[in-house]
């Protein structure tokens, strides 16, 4: 049976599901879970600031709720991924997809939301952010949850408790940011940058991208291609989403002055 085959295989992911359970009451488990914690708190700061861009256009009284329920499905899916990721990491063009992806993310950042005019509205906003925090958590964690699974070798119940546990951590650090954001609001620029050098660096590490360039211009030289990428990608992330967001405010200025 293949690598594929066996992650479809119903068995082997009880198999994950059940192990490393009957290891709690041993001091290695407790250090490694403390590692794990300290791995997701380190390389979640760019999810923190997603979070918080996600939730700054919500009503104040929902963005408890938006950061804690961003947090805890980008956790969930975390989970999964870190359970095939290091099979998925291999698969050529799938960076290359999550960087376009995550560009969309980025821009959309800097455009206003419309103003709540109902309940219904305003509950479709909150999982709008949601999902932007889900997905975006996705394409920005392949690095986090290779390192949580190493840490964790194989045991399930060690990146369940980490991941878990760290939930409040990064709220915490979202509410923060976001406390920031509505202070400085060149922040809101700051932080779709910090997305849009994220994108250039996980276009140019792409299996196929990296197979290519890296044998030609060798480690150092391809090293200066991914910055060269990720300032580029920080860039027009900047320009696409200034022009983004000013279009939707003219159309906005319109909408009030038609109405008036």
């Amino acid at each position: 049976m293949g690598s594929f085959g066996h992650m479809m295989d119903p068995a082997s992911w009880l198999g994950a599901i059940t192990s490393g359970w009957d290891e709690m009451g041993q001091t290695a488990f407790w250090v490694a879970l403390l590692k794990i914690m300290w791995i997701n708190v380190l390389l979640s700061g760019d999810n923190a600031v997603v979070i918080a861009m996600a939730c700054l256009g919500l009503p104040p009284r929902q963005r408890l709720w938006g950061m804690i329920l961003g947090a805890g499905v980008a956790v969930v899916l975390r989970i999964v991924f870190t359970v095939v990721i290091a099979q998925l990491m291999l698969l050529p063009y799938l960076k290359l997809i999550g960087g376009l992806a995550l560009f969309y993310i980025a821009a959309k950042l800097l455009v206003p939301e419309e103003e709540d005019e109902s309940e219904v509205e305003a509950v479709e906003h909150l999982w709008r952010a949601v999902r932007i925090v889900a997905v975006a958590d996705i394409i920005m964690s392949l690095d986090n949850v290779i390192a949580i699974a190493a840490a964790a070798q194989n045991n399930f119940a060690l990146i369940l408790l980490g991941l878990a546990i760290s939930i409040p951590l990064i709220v915490a650090g979202a509410a923060l940011i976001m406390a920031l954001l509505e202070r400085f609001p060149i922040l809101v620029w700051a932080g779709a940058a910090l997305l849009g050098w994220i994108v250039g660096e996980t276009i140019a590490t792409d299996p196929v991208i990296q197979g290519f360039l890296e044998p030609r211009l060798g480690a150092e030289g391809f090293h200066y291609i991914v910055l060269f990428t990720a300032l580029f990608g920080a860039i027009l992330v900047l320009v696409v989403g200034g022009f983004w967001r000013r279009s939707k405010l003219a159309a906005r200025g319109e909408k009030v002055s038609a109405a008036e």
